[in-house]
């Protein structure tokens, strides 16, 4: 019996490492790539890799975010790997802080000095890595009261010219919950924008941003 449950885990890994897609710089990491994408794929119906990242070099990735299953959708509709920025409270949840840092997550500390995440996020964009965010700041419905989104992913755009995509999700069942949403079946429906590089007008870039990551997809 025991024989039978380490072949079962040892063929579940190897199919999790032949199904990532991105290079999270070892196999510790890109097992949960391709764990991921996996879940994705056939619990959440999934699109597949619909991000248009350039092969190499800095970008930005911007969505709504109404659930805890949002950062794993950006995760399989990406072949390279994704930098979060995330709340300090949420960095170090107990378990889940190992994974958090070891996938070069950034924790923003939104009632101390948020300024100092965007500098760590600015030097990572400076070394033509790939920075993910939820400009609301927080999960956010359509049914919530409006709330502006945070212009911080404008500045950065700005201050280093990284091309930004906007992604608007959708379909989640599991609306407004963080934990169990990626546990819960979903047919999900993502929209991904074209490039986003209007670098001299941060309004009209801010106006841009808002407007595709606020508007809901057709079903």
């Amino acid at each position: 019996m025991l024989w039978y449950v380490i072949a079962v885990a040892v063929s579940f890994y190897l199919i999790c490492i032949a199904s990532a897609k991105a290079d999270w710089g070892g196999a510790h990491l890109n097992w949960l790539d391709g764990l991921t994408r996996l879940l994705c794929r056939f619990f959440h119906r999934h699109p597949g890799i619909k991000l248009n990242l350039p092969k190499t070099g800095p970008a930005i990735v911007a969505a709504n975010h109404i659930s805890g299953l949002d950062p794993l959708l950006l995760i399989a509709a990406s072949s390279r790997p994704l930098r979060f920025l995330i709340a300090t409270e949420e960095y170090h949840r107990p378990v889940l802080h190992w994974i958090f840092r070891a996938a070069g997550c950034i924790p923003v500390d939104r009632k101390g000095r948020p300024e100092q995440a965007l500098r760590a996020a600015k030097k990572a964009l400076d070394k033509g890595e790939i920075i993910a965010l939820f400009p609301h700041g927080k999960i956010h419905l359509d049914s919530d009261p409006p709330r502006p989104i945070k212009a911080g992913v404008v500045r950065l755009a700005l201050w280093t010219k990284a091309p930004l995509y906007a992604v608007r999700i959708d379909g989640v069942t599991a609306q407004g919950h963080v934990l169990i949403a990626p546990f819960i079946p979903s047919h999900v429906r993502l929209v991904f924008s074209p490039v986003m590089n209007s670098f001299d007008d941060k309004d009209e870039l801010l106006q841009q941003l808002t407007g595709f990551i606020e508007t809901p997809s057709k079903k």
